[in-house]
Order: structure tokens, then sequence, then C-alpha cells
């Protein structure tokens, strides 16, 4: 194996926790996983816990008396409370589970759009996304714009994939409410300036929510670092299940704002003609939670922290940096986004010449290579760009450098088979 400055050093052990890396597809070839942005495999100690719950411990949470219930309820608030060791959450109760970072965002802009003042979203107010945004990130705010009158802002982007914010003062105002951003970009790998946007957002008095699903896999995520207000990422990018989201909020916003959904738990009392609400974060989860995907994501926290993500995150900077090389060696290939490993998380996306990627994903699956292509959910960066899609390859800590010696053999060998 290639060796690199950083890469871990029980590498070939971490693999062997993956029970699908020995996977063999096509005739015998053995699979290379490059597609760790849209989900990460899953370690045995993860499949491990899940097959233990519902085996030991399945019953509903909360209120229940009975020996399953108590356990179950223990194993789901134990997840809380690696999740707000793992953020460094001043509060368990600022965390509270969702199915998804989708879910977690939309929670969001539904709440400013129920709230009173200070928080309320309306017509006299902006709402500021960037044009990098995972449509997770987009379209809840257009739905908030479209239901409240608020106007929608957003950032541009540089020709080298960076967000422009030469008119920083001028998107964030004194009438903006809230500010959405990404923490790493999911098709352009590009790590934003938290501290820049978040000092001009304090400045005016305007929220801010961070996505941060391409960063809480892969590297520390410290929350009250951040500096932001609400934090949301998923857990089947980070070793566990899907159906498991997280969103941070801090406390007293928790407590202010309005909840999302309503059902069970979330009260404190129900009449016919009112209810009032229990206190985040279980104003927050209505209904039966996500019990085992949330054991789930206390087993994969388990499972990074014992590894450190720092250094987890030297590894595939190491991994990434590699790649970058490799790839712009690979004649006609163009990286959308930044060019080298600087200030860019794990995910290069691409394009081959005039050759469509879903040609490119689809000759790279037949050498046991899996990639992902088209627009990642985030098609304004592929209308700024001019081009319909890019096939994108993503690593994580199990990632080598034999991977992407093979990605760049298979991308030779495409361009081969298209003349």
């Amino acid at each position: 194996m290639t060796q690199l400055p950083g890469l871990l050093d029980d590498l070939e052990a971490i693999r062997k926790d993956f029970p699908i890396l020995d996977r063999e597809v096509h005739d015998g070839r053995k699979i290379v996983y490059l597609d760790n942005a849209a989900t990460s495999q899953k370690p045995r100690q993860v499949l491990d816990a899940l097959s233990a719950y519902y085996e030991r411990h399945n019953a509903n949470v909360h209120r229940g008396v009975h020996v399953l219930a108590e356990e179950a309820t223990a194993l789901y608030e134990g997840a809380r409370d690696k999740v707000a060791a793992f953020v460094n959450a001043p509060s368990r109760d600022e965390v509270i589970f969702t199915k998804n970072a989708s879910e977690s965002l939309n929670l969001v802009a539904n709440m400013l759009g129920w709230a009173d003042e200070p928080y309320r979203v309306d017509s006299d107010t902006e709402i500021v996304i960037t044009e990098m945004e995972h449509h997770s990130n987009i379209v809840p705010w257009q739905l908030l714009a479209q239901r409240t009158g608020a106007k929608l802002k957003w950032f541009g982007l540089t020709d080298d994939g960076r967000l422009d914010l030469s008119n920083i003062d001028e998107v964030i105002t004194e009438k903006t409410k809230i500010v959405s951003f990404v923490l790493i970009s999911n098709i352009l790998g590009t790590h934003n300036p938290v501290e820049e946007i978040v000092r001009r957002a304090q400045e005016v008095g305007a929220l801010v929510c961070v996505d941060a699903s391409q960063a809480a896999p892969h590297m520390p995520l410290d929350v009250q670092a951040l500096g932001a207000d609400f934090v949301a990422f998923t857990g089947h990018k980070m070793c566990a299940p899907t159906g498991i989201g997280v969103l941070w909020g801090r406390q007293e916003l928790l407590e202010d704002l309005p909840p999302f959904l309503g059902g069970g738990e979330m009260i404190e009392t129900v009449s016919m003609s009112s209810s009032t609400y229990a206190p985040a974060p279980h104003k927050f989860e209505a209904g039966t939670p996500p019990i085992a995907q949330a054991v789930g994501l206390g087993a994969a926290i388990d499972y990074l922290s014992n590894i450190g993500m720092d250094k987890i995150h030297a590894h595939e900077q190491a991994i990434t940096e590699y790649a970058v090389k490799r790839l712009i060696e690979v004649p006609d290939l163009r990286i959308i986004g930044p060019a080298t490993a600087e200030d860019r998380g794990a995910a290069i996306s691409f394009t081959l010449g005039d050759i469509h990627p879903h040609d490119v994903g689809q000759v790279l699956d037949e050498q046991g290579i899996a990639v992902r292509v088209g627009h990642h959910c985030a098609r304004p960066v592929c209308l700024r760009y001019g081009i319909p899609a890019t096939t994108r390859a993503s690593f994580y800590l199990y990632s080598t450098p034999a991977e992407v010696d093979a990605l760049v053999d298979g991308l030779e060998h495409v361009r081969n088979f298209f003349g």
C-alpha cells in the first residue's frame, strides 16, 4: 500500500470492521467504495448494537415501567448523551433526534415561520443561503419564503468553487432573520469560512443554521466553537443506520420556539380545547422516535471516538490530497470545486471531457468502482458551472491510496472505452 503521512496506522484492521468492503461484484471484483458522501458503510460494532437492541431490549421508550421499556429508554437517552458529548453541546437537552438532516433543517424553517417575535420570519424579513447548498438547505427556505413573503437571498460562487463573500454586508443586512449554510459542500468539497459569516450575522442580530452533514463524520465538530444557533447532521453518513438525524439548537431558542410536529410524547397536558408542551428536546420529538437508529448512532459515535476524530480527519486529508494530485494527472479531467486539498473535504466532483457522468459511472461500476453521478442534490452548482452533472468520488476513514489508484486506472479505462 502507498504510504502517506497522516494515514491511520491500523487502516487494514479498521477495514476488517466493515463486512461489506469484502464484497465482490461483477465476476469477482473486490468492491472499491467511493460513495461515502452519499452514505457510509457500517462497522460490525454498529450492526451488533442494532441486533442486540432488537433481540434483547426492544420496546417503546418513556413512560413504560417494565424492564424492556426501561432498558430501551436508557439506550435511547444514552445515545443523546453520546451525541451531546460528540459535538460538545452545553446540554443534552439541546440534542433533538430527527430522521435525517433534511428533517432537521425543515424543523428550523417551520419553527421560524410559526414563531413570535423576535424570531418570526415574515414579509419584512430576509433569509440568506448560498448557491452551493444541498437541496435540503434550499427548498425548506424557498417554501418558507413563499409562505411568509420573506425575501430569499444567497451568496454566489467563485470560479474555483469558493463562496463569494465580497458583498457580505449587502447580502446579510438588518432585515436578515436567518443565515443557513453548509459547513462542507457535498458536491464541491469546499470547507466554508464559518467565522466570517457568523460574525456578520451576529452584527445584525440574525440567527445562524449550519448544515454539518459532510463535516460531522469527518472531523471534530464543536457546536460551541462554531458560534451557530442551530447545527444539523445525519447519522447514515457517519457509520450509523439510516433513519436518524440530529438537530442541535441553543437551549434558550428551543425553549422559546414552537414545535414542528404534534402528537404523543411532545406534550405536557392535553385537553379538548388546548395543549401545553413538554420541554426541549421532547417538544420536538412527536410520536415513537427512531429508537433502534438512535442506538445505532450511539454505537457509531463510540466507534469513531475510539479511533479519534482528529486521526480520522488527518487520514482523510492525506487521502484527499493524494486523490487531487492523481486526478489532475488524468487527461481531460476537470475538478469542479477547489483544485487543491486546502480547505476542502473528502468529496471530489469532476467531469471527464465530453463523456457524460452517467456513462463514466456505469463503466467504473463494471470495474467494481462505486462512485456517485448526477447533480448530487445540488443542481444550482451545476447550473453555475454550466455542466449537466458530475462524477463524484468521496472518501472516508477506511479509504486507501490503492482505491484512489484504482479510480485513476478506471478513468483511463473509461477514456479508452469511449475512444
